[in-house]
């Protein structure tokens, strides 16, 4: 089957990766670097060293290695991640040029086709605020996808950039959020010449994937880099039946959450660098800015664990393999079962979606009567089954790259979910309302003194947060905007629908809003 896994009438094309020079494709599952240096793990192989020898540990972390009383965290995780969680600036790991950590850098640059790589302790959301950050140097405008992270506000409001928005397609009977068409990013730039930067997320939380290499060009041609936030596709381009990554298509930056589906441990992430004409702007700038946010104290455990799911991830491809056979399997029984959807059957109806992650299974639960809150609810607390996400008409499984579920666990559970008697009423659909205007900057409105007011008397004041009704999670109210009554009402609404919630208010209910002071 086609990497696109998708089964709807509209056909949806695959994006070929783009061959190196030496014949390889990064990021695209292809020949990495040689056989014998991607099989290496430098870096976690100098933090084993270290922690098998015999230390008396007068140095920090405090615990040290579990020697002297640290009971209870020896009792909880064990001696091992004790004596693995070595602190930094020691020779023979990463001190120095050449260290073990910088070759572990090398190594996963090498894999997915970037001029440079750094690893994160603070997760994607640390590569968005450095992504955003590093844009600065290049413009005070960022060319945004509406749909973005809220780590991408927080670089906004960190960076001082005005932001033009781009708004995602929505799939209005699920209140999904999908990702932006070429031609609407295009019309963007054009409205907004001497931009910093192009800003887009894909694939998105339920697994649509964008035409990257399209607006790549687009981005490029309006003079200006691509940034992707491919938090969610840390695996593309490891095995044949995936979607190429970002970078082999072209972007220029891209964020990485490696523990999402990439198998590194929790908080641990990737920023790449690509090669391109904006390469040799932005590579001080990322390399200054990781150092502004990277904590001084990074955990050799995170560290260690991104340098083995690299190589888990170049050398994987049957166990990648495996995944996809399980998560085929668990769209087949949904299917088969004949009482809920699959989401993704339904991307061909979208422009912008040109592929599907095909090791995200999302269900339309609402097609068989029960929510997707609901769903998950009981599949957490009667089947000890946990799911990713779930809205009021979906939730999405997500199976790892290299992990291999039981498909017939989740899905007889699924099916065994209880549907109440009766017909069950329409979906409330509340129109998404236009955004107000813009008075202030994010980081303007953000930092200035701010006061909670009941939500009528918040109507025509400044925005000091940002509000997202879900759903779809589109952010709604970003710092620096004006509260419309149009969207107190949406609020409100919102709150008030089963499943629905609005994230960043003050309470559930809506019922004041925090505003930036009267002469800000």
């Amino acid at each position: 089957m086609s990497p696109s896994r998708i089964p709807a009438p509209v056909p949806v094309p695959v994006l070929a990766p783009v061959p190196t020079a030496s014949g390889g494709t990064p990021g695209s599952g292809g020949p990495v670097g040689t056989a014998d240096s991607q099989h290496a793990t430098p870096y976690a192989d100098a933090v084993l060293r270290t922690a098998g020898q015999d230390w008396q540990r007068l140095n920090v972390p405090g615990h040290a290695a579990g020697t002297g009383g640290s009971t209870d965290l020896a009792g909880l995780f064990g001696d091992a991640p004790l004596r693995l969680d070595v602190p930094p600036l020691l020779e023979g790991i990463d001190l120095g040029a050449g260290s073990p950590l910088d070759q572990s850098l090398g190594l996963a640059a090498e894999a997915w086709g970037a001029r440079r790589t750094w690893f994160l302790t603070n997760g994607a959301s640390q590569g968005n605020r450095m992504a955003v950050l590093a844009a600065r140097a290049l413009g005070d405008t960022l060319v945004v996808q509406r749909s973005v992270h809220s780590s991408v506000i927080d670089g906004l409001v960190l960076s001082g950039l005005r932001a033009a928005f781009v708004h995602p397609s929505v799939d209005l009977d699920l209140g999904i959020a999908h990702g932006v068409t070429p031609a609407d990013l295009a019309a963007a730039l054009s409205a907004n010449p001497g931009a910093a930067a192009a800003y887009v997320v894909t694939p998105s939380y339920f697994g649509a994937v964008a035409d990257v290499r399209a607006l790549a060009q687009v981005a490029h041609r309006a003079g200006v880099p691509l940034f992707v936030d491919e938090a969610w596709g840390a695996h593309f381009g490891f095995h044949p039946g995936l979607p190429g990554g970002a970078l082999a298509h072209g972007a220029d930056v891209v964020v990485s959450s490696t523990h999402k589906l990439g198998g590194s441990l929790t908080q641990s992430a990737m920023l790449h660098l690509g090669e391109g004409p904006y390469a040799d702007v932005l590579e001080p700038q990322l390399r200054r800015i990781f150092h502004l946010t990277q904590s001084t104290s990074a955990s050799a455990l995170l560290l260690a664990s991104l340098d083995l799911a690299r190589r888990t991830l170049v050398t994987g491809r049957e166990a990648i393999g495996t995944s996809l056979a399980a998560a085929d399997a668990m769209r087949d029984a949904v299917r088969a079962g004949g009482r809920f959807g699959v989401v993704s059957d339904g991307f061909g109806r979208f422009a912008d979606i040109v592929a599907a992650d095909p090791l995200r299974v999302a269900v339309d639960t609402r097609a068989g009567g029960v929510s997707g809150h609901e769903a998950r609810r009981r599949l957490l607390n009667e089947h000890r089954i946990m799911v990713e996400v779930a809205t009021d008409s979906a939730i999405v499984a997500v199976v790892g790259a290299g992990a291999a579920p039981d498909p017939k666990r989740f899905t007889e559970a699924l099916h065994a979910l209880p549907a109440p008697p009766g017909p069950q009423a329409a979906p409330v659909r509340i129109p998404l309302p236009a955004p107000g205007p813009v008075r202030l900057t994010a980081r303007a409105a953000f930092l200035a003194p701010s006061t909670a007011v009941p939500a009528a008397r918040a109507v025509g004041r400044v925005s000091a947060d940002t509000l997202a009704a879900y759903p779809p999670g589109i952010p709604n109210v970003l710092p620096g905007e004006v509260i419309t009554q149009e969207l107190v009402d949406f609020f409100r609404r919102t709150a008030a629908t089963p499943g629905g919630h609005v994230r960043g208010a003050a309470d559930l209910a809506v019922s004041t809003l925090r505003v930036v002071d009267e002469g800000e």
